[in-house]
């Protein structure tokens, strides 16, 4: 047995010392006075359980430790495998952006090319109404050329251009009526070179040529 002030026991059990007081007052440990000052009686080999309950809590606390650990590691492999999918899927993500980004481009550049088709016929037809005199101007620079190719062509061929002179027709409609039979494939037609000739006293253009 040995004597200790409560402190000292407070330290040698590992509690407080309001612990050691109320063992005091249960009478689970003993105690004396001396000089005023109260002594706790203590069996140093009650210590012993006290050693081992802190062996048996310690190897707890390494299993516990080594458990997390082991936790720990799952949710490491678990985040790294995750963080790849997320990789991956990004990857994904990027390339379909890019496939559309490059779709839709061919997309507005066959719309445009379209578009400036359709904007060069509007054009070219309204530079062909706003202005047909030019274009007049520019068929009557082969009048000379007509002139002599008639010489060489039998007697009853006329020139569809004075043809359609002699018929008073208006300009856009001589114009109109000369692309006709430049597009047209006609058994009445004879042409010579670029030029068109028509027949009148033996066949009947009234279904082409209308004023």
């Amino acid at each position: 047995m040995k004597k200790m002030s409560v402190e000292d026991a407070a330290t040698f059990f590992g509690v407080s010392k309001e612990a050691i007081h109320n063992r005091i007052r249960r009478g689970s440990i003993q105690s004396v006075v001396e000089n005023g000052i109260k002594l706790v009686v203590v069996d140093e080999q009650a210590k012993a359980p006290q050693k081992r309950a802190t062996a048996t809590k310690s190897i707890n606390n390494d299993r516990y430790y080594k458990y997390l650990e082991e936790q720990n590691a799952k949710l490491q492999q678990r985040v790294d495998t995750l963080e790849g999918e997320t990789r991956s899927l990004r990857d994904q993500k990027e390339q379909m952006l890019i496939e559309e980004k490059e779709k839709l481009e061919r997309i507005y550049k066959e719309k445009d090319e379209q578009l400036k088709n359709i904007l060069h016929t509007l054009s070219s037809k309204f530079m062909l109404s706003a202005a047909p005199s030019e274009e007049l101007e520019a068929i009557e620079q082969h009048d000379a050329f007509e002139a002599e190719i008639e010489e060489e062509t039998p007697s009853e061929l006329i020139s569809l251009k004075k043809y359609l002179k002699s018929l008073k027709l208006s300009e856009k409609k001589m114009i109109k009526t000369l692309k006709k039979f430049k597009e047209l494939e006609d058994d009445r037609i004879v042409r010579v070179g670029k030029k068109i000739y028509i027949d009148p006293l033996k066949y009947d253009y009234s279904d082409l040529i209308k004023k």
